[in-house]
């Protein structure tokens, strides 16, 4: 039996700024704890190893839960949904800022990952409210709040840890995400109306992970899930041990990191919202995500290459003035030419999904590609922590370089697919003229 429909609210300004808000803390609060997360862990005593788990159990938990939210706001609606999972992202920060052990600290990172995957009840409230002339522009929006979150998330986290104070100097960020999540949740309830009528129970749902024979089957969808695996599990491993490498090579602490991958943030938004899209119609989606990929790997053999210190002393002594030196300076030079090669990854990755795939699948195979994402940063950071325990610092960075060639032959490989695929459309097409 199905309930009586609702009637869908126009998506006014308090109403979009409660849904960019959303998006906005899951990324916010993801990005606070990046740079302070190695160091937090160390003040549990925890190995490399158990380090990087914790950053393979968050997206564990949201590679389960994407899809579990997204069908529950289908049959109950998208308002309590986004309530639920914005509480448990409080409750989660707030448990990790007390955990006794690290294992305990691994489980909540579960939880909190299992909070955070609410993207896709984001964006069906847009699509419910909004006229599909619309859709791109409002979902542009949402959008840019990812790229903004990581921008500000970093930064913010590692400007708050104060390392002086003990374990309270970790929990401050901590405090603070827990802080904008509840914000968020009060938002949600005072702004949002539901969206949508439940959906009839009788109404068969897609399995989990559907149309991945139709993926396997496609040439260009098929090589572009490989690019994005590879190159998604190259940068989770780099993200989850660069504060155990910047440490050990540099002495580096939440402060400098954070402020690392607040410029890998800005560099990604400037990149996308400016040029990706420009590269792309004038040389080809697949050349654009082939240079990419490159760009990325040299950027990780860059990292390893840099000196350890260019400078004998730690100030620069110009007459009467004098010039502190931060060791290790050129890493977020280098760590920006990196975000321009992963930059030009997502949106050209998705267009050629797009492009190869029936306009009735493409959500599918869309929704495959960010399940394979999600594989990755699974699986990146583990391997990552066992390569950096097992054979060195710097094996993470070279085993992620050696892996965008192969990335970097798929993606042209499927640009070639996608001509053939044209090619063969066309002919029919012409022998009827």
């Amino acid at each position: 039996m199905t309930a009586t429909p609702t009637t869908p609210p126009k998506l006014k300004t308090p109403v979009l700024a409660v849904l960019f808000a959303t998006v906005f803390i899951n990324l916010v609060g993801f990005g606070l704890v990046v740079p302070l997360l190695p160091f937090f862990a160390q003040s549990l005593k925890a190995e490399a190893w158990q380090i990087t788990l914790m950053f393979s159990a968050y997206s564990l938990g949201q590679f389960f839960a994407e899809p579990f939210w997204g069908r529950l706001s289908d049959r109950i609606g998208r308002k309590p949904v986004l309530l639920i999972t914005l509480i448990a992202n409080a409750l989660g920060y707030l448990m990790l800022a007390f955990v006794p052990n690290i294992w305990l600290a691994i489980a909540v990172r579960l939880f909190t990952g299992l909070g955070a995957g609410n993207i896709s009840t984001v964006q069906g409230y847009v699509a419910d409210v909004t006229p599909p002339e619309q859709r791109a522009g409002r979902m542009g929006l949402i959008g840019a709040a990812f790229g903004l979150g990581f921008i500000v998330g970093p930064g913010l986290g590692g400007l708050l840890t104060q390392p002086q104070l003990g374990r309270l100097g970790y929990q401050l960020p901590i405090f603070l995400a827990a802080a904008l999540a509840a914000v968020a949740a009060v938002g949600v309830i005072v702004f949002l109306r539901e969206s949508r009528a439940k959906a009839d129970p009788a109404t068969p749902r897609p399995a989990f992970l559907a149309g991945l024979k139709d993926a396997r089957d496609n040439d260009v969808v098929s090589r572009v899930l490989v690019v994005t695996l590879i190159y998604m599990a190259g940068f989770s491993a780099m993200e989850s041990v660069f504060g155990l490498w910047a440490e050990s090579r540099y002495a580096w602490g939440a402060r400098e990191v954070g402020l690392s991958f607040m410029i890998v943030g800005i560099v990604s938004t400037l990149n996308q919202g400016f040029f990706a899209g420009k590269l792309a119609r004038r040389f080809g989606e697949s050349r654009v995500l082939a240079v990419g990929m490159l760009l990325f790997g040299s950027s990780l053999v860059l990292q390893v290459l840099a000196p350890i210190a260019w400078f004998p002393a730690t100030r620069l002594e110009l007459g009467a003035l004098s010039i502190p030196i931060v060791q290790g300076w050129v890493i977020p030079l280098v760590m920006a030419v990196g975000a321009c090669g992963m930059s030009l990854a997502m949106p050209n990755i998705s267009a050629m999904i797009s492009r190869a795939s029936p306009p009735d699948r493409q959500g599918a195979m869309l929704g495959l590609n960010m399940a394979s994402s999600s594989v990755a940063r699974i699986f990146g950071p583990m391997i990552a922590g066992a390569l950096f325990s097992g054979l060195g610092h710097d094996w993470p960075f070279l085993v992620g370089a050696l892996l965008t060639i192969p990335a970097a032959v798929m993606a042209i490989n499927a640009g070639r697919a996608i001509r053939r695929g044209q090619v063969a459309a066309d002919a029919p097409a012409k022998s009827l003229t």
